[in-house]
């Protein structure tokens, strides 16, 4: 089981899940003070629940309190604070002289419950959290995450696009490299290898592959971008490199092409983000970590959340058959 208390990435990427927190939320009952569009809790409303003093409250806020203002820790002050206390001064125990008041809104509440390490509640409550995340992600994705990609409206597009760009490689390979047909599957892995540090087989081990899966079907929109942008690249590397020496190339001088095409600023930009979106996504959705790539693991964002889980998810069978009736009618037209 995840470690929250130990995992900046691991507690960002729940608060930043819409879709679990309202699963959170239903699950725990806790409603608090409506203030401002959202549900506000004092210092001593945490110390009831999480059955701590209030001089841990203070000490984590203390510790940690960039990360939970960050998700909604208020320190109330002056007009906002006044109209506070006049719609629920009765309920919260403060006279009128109090001039700050430290307000948790709901994600503040479960950021410090992932980070007490002190109370049984909180620790009761993380366990809880982990499994209402994992029954999120199954029940709006159908119950698997092997083609979460898909549910990206990016993806079509993508590996279209990626489609193309891999006939250009393929033909510049057999035009003017010397070797058999192991080429393809050869420098094929080398590309994965400079992007994303792992060959097909490492890849498909790490998500759980069958061997027959293709694993560009399970890749995301990011990852076939910078692919494409490799074989399109090394295509046009590869047919100058063969023209100005009059004769097909031999393997070891592909591999000199790869390395500096690989190391060109230009493709820094497509393979960062190619590691980051790999690494964080599939740590997060298919509880699939890329060793190589541990560097790279962020949080995912709301927006990623919204693109996979949310309303602007596509269903990909839909998105293909929507295409194809668009070449029917091209063919027609024709």
């Amino acid at each position: 089981m995840k470690d929250l208390t130990n995992s900046n990435i691991e507690r960002q990427n729940i608060l930043n899940n819409k879709f679990a927190l309202k699963g959170i939320q239903e699950y725990i009952g806790l409603t608090g003070m409506y203030f401002e569009g959202e549900y506000k809790f004092t210092k001593e409303m945490l110390v009831e629940f999480f059955e701590v003093d209030i001089s841990t409250i203070n000490r984590y806020l203390a510790t940690y309190e960039e990360e939970l203002k960050h998700n909604g820790y208020i320190l109330s002050k002056g007009k906002q604070l006044k109209e506070f206390k006049l719609q629920f001064g009765h309920l919260i125990n403060k006279t009128t002289k109090t001039t700050a008041l430290g307000l948790f809104n709901f994600r503040s509440f479960l950021n410090l419950a992932m980070l007490l390490k002190e109370s049984a509640n909180a620790q009761l409550l993380r366990s809880k959290m982990l499994d209402i995340v994992i029954d999120t992600i199954n029940n709006r994705t159908g119950g698997g995450t092997k083609f979460i990609n898909r549910k990206d409206a990016n993806y079509f597009p993508a590996a279209l696009q990626e489609s193309n760009y891999r006939k250009d490689f393929t033909s510049a390979l057999s035009r003017y490299v010397n070797m058999g047909n192991y080429k393809y599957s050869l420098f094929t892995d080398k590309i994965y290898q400079c992007i994303f540090k792992e060959n097909a087989k490492e890849y498909k081990q790490i998500l759980k592959l069958a061997e027959s899966d293709n694993v560009r079907e399970t890749m995301y929109a990011e990852v076939l971008n910078s692919i494409a942008s490799f074989e399109t690249g090394l295509a046009f590397e590869l047919e100058q490199k063969s023209s100005s020496l009059g004769r097909m190339l031999e393997p070891v001088e592909v591999d000199q092409i790869f390395h500096e095409f690989s190391k060109h600023p230009q493709q820094r930009p497509y393979i960062d983000d190619a590691r980051i979106k790999m690494a964080s996504r599939d740590l997060h959705f298919r509880d699939a970590l890329h060793i190589k790539l541990e560097e790279y693991i962020q949080s995912v964002s709301p927006v990623d959340f919204e693109r996979f889980l949310g309303e602007q998810s596509v269903i990909f069978d839909e998105q293909l058959k929507e295409a194809e009736e668009v070449m029917k009618r091209l063919k027609q037209s024709e």
